[in-house]
């Protein structure tokens, strides 16, 4: 039997083993199997990979997008390399590894969709992107490459980032789309959410949000609150996967964004 799964930790908030589950039923696909891998340490991929020879490839959740990418043989150069984060693993016949990025293809083409049927284009915003994990990596590469101006907000400041203490009427006012990649509000932590100044929030923002369990998270109803539109990630954590499922059966090792 084929085997497939999610590392991260934790893992109690994923749809990512029904996701598979459903999709092997519904589409007659026979021997294979989605299991989850909670590791609270990376160092145990290895001994995974022994312990599981059927493994045929891995998707991989919060912290470790960035942090994966020493553990693996190679890395894909369109995708995982140029972005500087991995969410899927394909394992190979000899048990090598080699990094992708598919979360570049499920947030641009998800939130590409959601803004055409609004009426509107990316491009014709400037956007907060709160966080500057891994996930943020994918959104980033996907925002320039829809030519959309971006500021960084994170809990610590850097050269390319600001502070949400920093966040000001002027700077929320001016930028219309914003993009919650931490995992604050993330289920069983519902009661969380980016600590940015919500009250200046209008009917003219945008708020898409990459945590898809609960599917209305605290970020979503303050900015709903507030009248903006807002959209949650289980569109995009669709659109990764079936991009996933296609690198893990695929013969051909190309891959691009």
């Amino acid at each position: 039997m084929d085997l497939y799964g999610l590392i991260g930790f934790p893992l109690t908030h994923s749809f990512s083993k029904r996701y598979f589950s459903e999709k092997f039923v519904r589409e007659g696909i026979l021997n294979c199997s989605y299991d989850l891998y909670e590791m609270p340490k990376l160092e145990n991929l290895s001994a995974l990979l022994k312990r599981h020879p059927e493994l045929k490839g891995l998707n991989v959740t919060i912290p470790y997008k960035q942090d994966v990418i020493p553990f693996l043989d190679d890395l894909d150069d369109a995708s995982a390399e140029r972005i500087g984060a991995v969410n899927t693993i394909k394992v190979f016949a000899d048990g090598s590894t080699k990094g992708y990025n598919t979360d570049y293809y499920g947030f641009r083409q998800s939130i590409s969709e959601w803004m055409d049927r609004r009426g509107e284009a990316c491009c014709n915003f400037k956007a907060l992107v709160l966080g500057n994990g891994g996930a943020a990596q994918a959104v980033k590469t996907a925002l320039e490459d829809m030519k959309t101006e971006y500021v960084i907000v994170s809990r610590q400041k850097s050269a390319d980032s600001i502070t949400y203490e920093e966040l000001t009427q002027e700077i929320m006012e001016s930028h219309l789309l914003i993009i919650n990649t931490t995992p604050l509000g993330t289920f069983p932590n519902t009661e969380t959410c980016p600590e940015i100044p919500y009250q200046f929030i209008s009917k003219g923002h945008f708020m898409y949000d990459l945590v898809y369990n609960p599917t209305t998270t605290l970020f979503m109803k303050n900015g709903a609150a507030q009248g903006a539109v807002v959209h949650n990630g289980l569109k995009m954590l669709e659109m990764q996967a079936e991009k996933a499922w296609d690198i893990w059966t695929s013969e051909e090792e190309m891959w691009s964004v």
